[in-house]
């Protein structure tokens, strides 16, 4: 008799968690159809509880809710992120130049004439100060030659090759190790509450197409970046594009939201960036009808990561400073705001 008692009292228990259950996903169900999400416990947590936190969940909550007067509807929820010193670091110089510093180093040997040529000899004597004298004519150079001359399909797997091995001069880690963790969530959190994210940067859009899916989670055709000129072939049969060696658009100022219509067709609600060349992203971004965020990512941590922007060449943060703090738009300072930078391995 004892043992029936208990077996029905266990029996008892088993019913009663399984109602519980089928309670809690009719729940869910419901407020799934009346477009309410379900929330995570903290979707950003490796931010601290700051109030550029609160206001980033409060933001998405809102937009989202069909019951909010700021509702926005799916089709319309885009949101736009740089990708240098928003998404990961950018220091000392921009790390796309860096891949380009190692490509011309590994082609090299077949251009003798390198030693005495600038800019390939600063590149080969590891001068990076005599590399920048050469200005914006020098740089472009050593990106055609790095980032040219080959099938999309070639230059993808070299990115990859170095995106997998290549270490970073100051840290010595990966390069894809130096992504930020509180911005990683911030994007997954947009994605899980249906924004389409997209990737709006200065950097070249091959090199970041060949990574972003799998380190962001934004998939290559939603990365917009500068572009080089290109040309068809047909290769008997077998069709290439073969990259060239002549800048066709520099995605970069006020070039952000001319990309942003050509190439999405729809004006964000939703935009962050770091420095001075995203300013006029983030203004196209607040002229949206509808309710919009504008978010910078302030460098000053200099032992974690680095602190600087008015006066870095690399990232400067200047007139975005000052429009930021008058418009009242949200910075994500690193020191204060974030418990983490990097992923933790």
């Amino acid at each position: 008799m004892k043992n029936i008692k208990n077996l029905s009292k266990v029996l008892v228990s088993c019913a009663a968690l399984l109602l519980l259950a089928a309670c809690r996903k009719e729940q869910a169900q419901s407020a799934s159809q009346a477009g309410t999400p379900i929330e995570r416990t903290d979707p950003l947590a490796s931010w601290n509880d700051t109030k550029v936190k609160k206001d980033i969940i409060a933001y998405i909550k809102d937009v989202t809710d069909s019951k909010s007067p700021n509702f926005i509807p799916v089709q319309d929820r885009i949101a736009v992120f740089d990708n240098d010193g928003t998404l990961w670091s950018e220091q000392p110089f921009y790390f796309q130049l860096f891949f380009a510093w190692d490509q011309v180093k590994a082609l090299a040997p077949q251009h003798p004439e390198w030693k005495n040529k600038q800019p390939f000899k600063a590149v080969l004597e590891n001068n990076m100060g005599d590399l920048m004298k050469q200005g914006k004519n020098g740089l472009l150079q050593i990106v055609g030659v790095s980032h040219s001359g080959m099938t999309t399909e070639e230059f993808n797997s070299n990115v990859r090759k170095w995106i997998d091995s290549a270490r970073h001069p100051v840290k010595k880690k990966l390069y894809k190790e130096l992504i930020y963790q509180p911005m990683l969530e911030l994007v997954k959190y947009l994605q899980e509450r249906e924004f389409k994210v997209f990737i709006v940067s200065g950097g070249g859009i091959d090199f970041m197409r060949a990574w972003t899916e799998e380190e962001y989670g934004i998939p290559s055709y939603q990365v917009v970046g500068s572009t080089l000129q290109a040309r068809y072939d047909y290769n008997s049969g077998k069709p290439s594009i073969v990259k060239l060696p002549a800048l066709d658009f520099n995605d970069d100022r006020e070039g952000k939201p001319v990309a942003i219509e050509k190439y999405i067709g729809k004006k964000p609600v939703f935009a962050a960036g770091n420095s001075d060349g995203d300013l006029q992203m983030l203004q196209w971004t607040a002229s949206n009808k509808y309710k919009n965020f504008e978010l910078y990512v302030h460098h000053t941590d200099s032992v974690r990561e680095w602190a600087y922007d008015r006066k870095s060449p690399v990232g400067t943060l200047d007139k975005g400073l000052d429009e930021g703090k008058a418009k009242n738009w949200s910075f994500a300072d690193m020191k204060t705001d974030w418990k983490i930078i990097y992923p933790e391995k």
